[in-house]
């Protein structure tokens, strides 16, 4: 073995030994939310630490569905997710498109806008956004208001602004030489080309969306129309509160997400890189 490939296997093997606790703090509270979803009430809270799972989940998801319809609400964050992200994804995408490849009057205020929309804290714009909604338009508790009003994302929009600008003008140029329209470049030619971007951008949009609560919970007041986070919310009662249920009703929202995101960290991680280098 060569003196490179030694100080190579040494910073591998040092690499791990720091990184391998980490991960391990990291891991063991997703570890005990799954061992708390096998306890009952009494056994969560119990003078020892439990770390093996018990035999409980079962009867903590009963409870949970038959006092929240956990699946129907499920099903309602998955339809709400998917919509949201697929129109999020296309409207951040052309003003992207737009920002990167076209010259307009005011293109640098409204990208200075966008920028500082960013700085904004969400409980800025919260309560205007919910009184516009409910009030002037009459839209609670229906699924345009839990989709339309979070459409807007400065920050995808940049990304994808800036994931554009790197491509080369000139193959575009070569598009429209060619008697290619507009649209035909965007669909056909810059959005293939732009995937790994896509796709990282479809990933953080879809968690946003299946991981948002305070807007769901104040736009729909009618339990058939909650989202499985707001119906996880229900559990906590002033004067009872289900922790089995609680504890069981996170690992079924948190296990597919880390499914999806382990199945693909190889998109998410080019798309990341891909976009913030320039």
């Amino acid at each position: 073995m060569t003196s490179r490939s030694q100080r190579r296997l040494g910073r591998t093997i040092a690499l791990h030994l720091v990184l391998t606790p980490l991960a391990l703090v990291w891991l063991f509270p997703l570890w005990m939310m799954v061992v708390f979803s096998t306890m009952p009430d009494n056994g969560i809270f119990s003078p020892g630490i439990e770390l093996l799972p018990h035999g409980n989940f079962l009867d903590n998801f009963n409870n949970l569905q038959r006092d929240t319809n956990f699946v129907g609400a499920i099903g309602i964050s998955v339809s709400v997710a998917v919509t949201y992200t697929f129109l999020s994804v296309l409207l951040t995408s052309m003003a992207g498109w737009a920002l990167a490849r076209y010259e307009f009057l005011g293109k640098g205020l409204v990208v200075a806008i966008i920028f500082g929309t960013i700085t904004l804290p969400y409980a800025v714009v919260l309560i205007p956004q919910f009184i516009m909604v409910a009030r002037d338009f009459a839209l609670a508790n229906t699924w345009i208001a839990l989709i339309v009003p979070p459409l807007f994302n400065s920050l995808g929009v940049l990304f994808m602004r800036q994931a554009f600008s790197m491509m080369p003008a000139e193959l575009f140029d070569a598009a429209r030489v060619e008697g290619v329209k507009e649209w035909r470049i965007f669909l056909f030619v810059a959005l293939p080309l732009a995937r790994p971007m896509l796709a990282a951008l479809a990933i953080i949009l879809f968690l946003a969306s299946w991981n948002n609560y305070l807007w769901p919970l104040l736009i729909n007041s009618q339990p058939g129309a909650m989202t499985a986070p707001v119906a996880l919310g229900t559990l906590i009662g002033l004067t009872k509160v289900s922790w089995g249920g609680i504890m069981a009703g996170a690992v079924l929202l948190t296990v597919p997400m880390l499914i999806v995101f382990v199945l693909l960290q190889r998109h998410f991680i080019a798309g990341i890189a891909a976009g913030a280098v320039k």
